[in-house]
């Protein structure tokens, strides 16, 4: 699984979606949600169903499209929209319990759609129930923190770095527990380059796998600091070897250090991250 950057692109603004899939991010996230108006949803949704149909695999870039949330009106629209189309993970947001996954799988199978879920947890109650949310059902593969919803309405400052720890590392260990991966959060401030790496370094050390990405100046910070040096998957190539030349030893030491499942399991996921 890459995904170190994801590029939001608004389904309102199709001049947009030869460029953005023209450029470096490992996935493109085709908005109806937050970033189309009310007015202009159904507009929307038929641009970005013509483009869509005229792709052809192999496909350079997972394919991503945040629908509207379930207890609206616009989602059936949506779901009617997406069938048939070249669509990998359908990203739905305002979802804060495990039935309500289960229902909307059951709304995207009678619509046709085979694509898998990304969930976003952007309220408390969400949050709170992330493992359940997360469990509720194999097409899930993983959840993706919304700071914004999740901060603002309370009035908690997104920039303080012992909530933002604490947060992210909540959300990781709640996706851990169910052997998802998680998304770091949007970061406004397009003009803040370093705010944005600080930003996404915090979340990678918490094993995130990537970072959403509002402009396409934040891909080439997002694909850096997510990305692996070679010789991180050198040292991971190295274990992975090592482990396999001695398949019936739990623990050995490699450079001094003792090696077992755990340090196994995570140089694998390197490995497959970095398309190794």
């Amino acid at each position: 699984m890459t995904m170190k950057s994801k590029l939001f692109v608004p389904a309102s603004r199709p001049e947009l979606f030869d460029k953005a899939f023209a450029s470096a991010a490992d996935a493109l996230s085709f908005d109806l949600e937050d970033a189309v108006a009310a007015s202009r949803k159904g507009a929307a949704r038929e641009a970005l169903r013509a483009w869509l149909a005229q792709l052809a695999p192999p496909y350079e870039k997972k394919i991503i499209v945040r629908v509207n949330a379930p207890d609206t009106d616009d989602f059936a629209d949506d779901l009617t929209r997406l069938a048939g189309l070249p669509v990998h993970l359908v990203n739905v947001p305002k979802l804060e319990t495990a039935a309500q996954v289960q229902s909307t799988v059951a709304a995207l199978d009678a619509a046709g759609i085979a694509a898998d879920l990304l969930i976003t947890i952007e309220t408390p109650g969400a949050l709170a129930q992330a493992t359940g949310i997360a469990k509720a059902h194999a097409r899930v593969q993983g959840l993706q923190l919304g700071l914004a919803d999740l901060f603002e309405p309370l009035g908690i400052d997104r920039h303080d770095p012992a909530t933002l720890r604490q947060v992210m590392l909540t959300l990781r260990l709640a996706a851990g527990e169910a052997g998802k991966y998680v998304l770091d959060a949007a970061y406004a401030n397009v003009g803040d380059p370093d705010g944005f790496r600080a930003e996404a370094m915090l979340s990678r050390r918490l094993g995130y796998l990537g970072k959403s990405c509002i402009h396409p100046s934040q891909i080439a910070l997002a694909n850096s600091v997510y990305g692996f040096s070679p010789e991180e998957i050198a040292h991971a190539r190295r274990l992975v070897d090592e482990s396999e030349r001695q398949p019936d030893t739990g623990a050995f030491l490699l450079d001094g250090k003792m090696i077992d499942a755990p340090f196994v399991r995570r140089a694998r996921d390197i490995l497959l991250a970095a398309g190794q």
